[in-house]
């Protein structure tokens, strides 16, 4: 699928975005291994958290939509079952990692696997922590998927010192210790998105200045009625369009204020971005609000490396405001964007190539300055629903006859996105 676009003047309106991803996959993951019946409002549906529903239903557990919401049954402590064939993942690297924590501590043998994306993506920095714990977990001889889990006969709490900041290894340590009756602690260096804990209402201190969340049988999730909070990262999208597109004002509604997840807010912020937030509330112990963006006059700042783990999934989107503001965006210290579902440096890279933007690649980054000058061009999306919503924004900024090769690939994250982009634009 090619995507064309056609020029709008302004972008102007309100929108409620879908529920926030990360969130929605643990809801589900939490609401099937507690006992009975939860109730989750505002899931994301879209392939990667289908992905994971799909996965427990051959666990086991009952998962249907009556009306808005989804009803699963969950099994309790241990409850699971084996599944009659291998858990497909599709492009979903939170599926894959996270669902291996769980399984990996469970009486009975699984298998990974997923699309050519998800398998050429590391599986060994979520495989090592695991054996520490006295699970028998193996992965390709690339250390890649497919994953192949068999019961373990002795399983150990650990205390593990994050080597790489990445909330979703962070996570699946957490949910392998949600099955031990002693603490499993995780140490991070950098602060990573802490659905996890926050959900799971785990203690976490602070020592040294280092972040240390502990996780035991006692946390094991119970089910409840959950409400997820719409998504900040496909929010920032349109958040960039406000900003960049003249005489432009749009207000997301209920948003997603996580302080782990709020980095595009404040480089934005500090970009000159005009941004407020209002009518804040929280579900559970997640704080969420509506955003209302103006069209602004931005400068490109330098951004703290300390930010990094925070905006990871934005840095795609953030590059293209940059290119609407003063003086070069510049990344460094994103070495993790290679590893995601296509190596973002390089996408992002060749693609403003294509544009004839002076662009600069670094092992940890890029640089990109100047103005368009190629005004017929195709992009590659390279099968990554962020890079072709980033360019979508681009598109629709600088009116281009620019084209997106397979943006059909966004449905991983936000199947309505130009649907949604239709509704505000003018």
């Amino acid at each position: 699928m090619i995507k064309e676009f056609s020029k709008i003047s302004k972008i102007s309106g309100e929108l409620s975005l879908p529920g926030d991803k990360s969130i929605s996959h643990r809801a589900v993951m939490f609401a099937c291994l507690a006992k009975g019946q939860s109730e989750i409002s505002n899931l994301l549906e879209s392939e990667d958290v289908i992905s994971t529903m799909n996965c427990f239903r051959m666990l086991g557990c009952s998962i249907e939509k009556i009306k808005d919401k989804y009803i699963i049954i969950g099994n309790g402590f241990y409850g699971l079952r084996e599944a009659n064939d291998n858990l497909y993942c599709g492009n979903s690297g939170t599926t894959a990692r996270l669902i291996s924590g769980i399984l990996s501590v469970q009486k009975f043998k699984s298998i990974l696997t997923g699309d050519q994306s998800l398998s050429n993506r590391p599986m060994l920095r979520v495989i090592e922590p695991l054996k520490k714990m006295g699970c028998s977990i193996s992965a390709s001889y690339q250390n890649t998927m497919p994953i192949r889990i068999f019961p373990s006969q002795n399983l150990y709490p650990i205390n593990y010192e994050m080597p790489v900041p990445s909330a979703q290894v962070k996570s699946a340590i957490l949910l392998a210790g949600l099955h031990l009756e002693e603490s499993t602690t995780v140490i991070e260096e950098l602060p990573t998105r802490d659905h996890t804990e926050r959900m799971l209402d785990l203690p976490i201190e602070k020592v040294n200045e280092r972040t240390q969340i502990s996780v035991s049988k006692k946390y094991y999730p119970s089910a409840k009625e959950y409400f997820v909070p719409s998504d900040i990262s496909s929010a920032a999208f349109f958040i960039v369009l406000a900003l960049i597109k003249p005489n432009s004002e749009l207000l997301l509604k209920n948003v997603l204020l996580n302080e782990t997840r709020c980095g595009v807010i404040d480089v934005l912020t500090s970009m000159g971005g005009n941004i407020k937030i209002v009518n804040k509330k929280y579900s559970g112990s997640e704080k969420y609000g509506d955003i209302i963006a103006k069209s602004s006059e931005l400068r490109n700042i330098e951004i703290d490396k300390r930010l990094i783990p925070n905006i990871i999934d934005e840095i795609p989107v953030l590059s293209i405001a940059g290119l609407f503001a003063e003086d070069s965006f510049r990344i460094n210290g994103a070495a993790e964007l290679r590893f995601k579902e296509t190596d973002r440096i390089k996408a992002m890279s060749e693609n403003f190539k294509k544009l004839g933007l002076d662009v600069e690649e670094f092992d940890d980054g890029f640089e990109v300055g100047g103005r368009v000058k190629v005004h017929d061009a195709v992009i590659e999306s390279y099968n990554d629903h962020r890079i072709a919503m980033s360019f979508s924004i681009l598109a629709l900024a600088e009116y281009h006859n620019l084209r997106i090769n397979n943006a059909g690939c966004i449905a991983i994250s936000n199947p309505k996105f130009f649907e949604q982009l239709n509704q505000v634009s003018i």
